[in-house]
């Protein structure tokens, strides 16, 4: 299921499921991600009734759909190990081998990413600082932030600044994993270390957190360093920094965006970048824009800060298509 997938696909996705029956159903969830479950259980929830015209609509588009696939080879792993052997040589083929089959190695970990933030602060409270680190990793970096959040003060930044310095973990290091988890992280063998860690992935739960909390980390993180600090700064993306997308994503990014989470959002933003996206949008739209936000009343702080992160998150994921170009992204020149 795409990252991508909007409201109507969601349920069109829930339809499906629901004509399928409680068995053939379950065998499905069995290979989403834990997000994605949990977006599709919330549809389901919420459509209490649907027309024959729209059930049969989401079934003759499944059926077009499914009998335009095959299956091409019968062994997908091996497969790509021969094609990636042949266009890169084996060694930098096993690099990418190993990256692209890492869930595998380290299939355990699923199991957290179904743990609330609460038990998950709960379960590594009293570990030491670069065994939340590296186990934290793994995980997306909304659901580690959420989960440092409800740490002290000095155990997050402790915790963020082995994140920033981490370089990748040795398989050896899996053993202590599985001892602390209590077998819940597979062993890590033999092989190369998973490629985990490092300046971005701290840059990256850091602005899921942000507010006085990125502050606070940023702020330990330059007395101990004050190049890692910079490195981490250097890979943020911070909402005033929609300031610097050219006029072109901007509108991409708008599409994605409903109205009213857009003026919540702007009542934080700096005058500059509310100008930037006025101009971004047809006349009437920004006549509409400035008077609603104008007639808004004041908004609590942490409402402004939600919706701001919800739009980084509509960036990071445009960014990460292609749709847009965030400033700095890469080292490509363009032209």
């Amino acid at each position: 299921m795409s990252a991508a997938l909007d409201d109507k696909g969601l349920e069109s996705a829930a339809i499906l499921l629901m004509t399928l029956g409680e068995e053939q159903a379950a065998e499905v969830f069995k290979h989403l991600a834990p997000k994605e479950v949990q977006r599709l259980g919330e549809t389901i929830t919420r459509m209490k009734t649907v027309s024959r015209e729209r059930v049969d609509a989401v079934m003759d588009r499944f059926e077009r759909e499914a009998g335009n696939d095959s299956a091409l080879i019968s062994d997908n792993n091996a497969y790509v190990k021969s094609v990636l052997c042949l266009a890169l040589g084996e060694e930098k083929a096993a690099l990418l081998i190993d990256r692209i089959g890492q869930g595998s190695d380290f299939a355990g970990i699923d199991n957290l990413k179904w743990m609330d933030a609460p038990s998950l602060a709960e379960l590594m409270r009293n570990e030491h600082p670069q065994i939340v680190a590296a186990i934290l990793v793994h995980l997306e970096a909304e659901q580690t932030a959420a989960t440092l959040k409800l740490f002290g003060e000095r155990q997050r930044n402790e915790v963020m600044v082995r994140i920033a310095t981490l370089d990748g973990i040795q398989p050896s290091a899996m053993n202590d994993l599985n001892q602390v988890m209590s077998k819940v992280l597979a062993s890590g063998g033999q092989g190369r270390k998973a490629s985990l860690g490092g300046a971005k992935t701290a840059a990256e739960i850091l602005n899921m957190m942000g507010g006085a909390i990125e502050t606070s980390v940023l702020d330990f993180v330059r007395e101990a360093d004050s190049d890692l600090a910079q490195k981490i700064m250097d890979n943020m993306f911070v909402f005033d920094d929609l300031e610097k997308i050219d006029d072109k994503g901007i509108q991409t990014l708008l599409k994605e965006v409903q109205s009213e989470s857009l003026v919540v959002a702007l009542k934080g933003a700096t005058p500059a970048l509310r100008e930037k996206i006025f101009k971004n949008m047809s006349t009437r739209a920004a006549e509409t824009l400035r008077e609603d936000l104008e007639s808004r009343g004041p908004v609590r702080l942490s409402e402004v800060e939600a919706e701001q992160k919800e739009m980084l998150k509509s960036v990071r994921r445009l960014a990460d298509e292609g749709q847009i170009v965030l400033a700095g992204d890469g080292d490509d020149e363009y032209i």
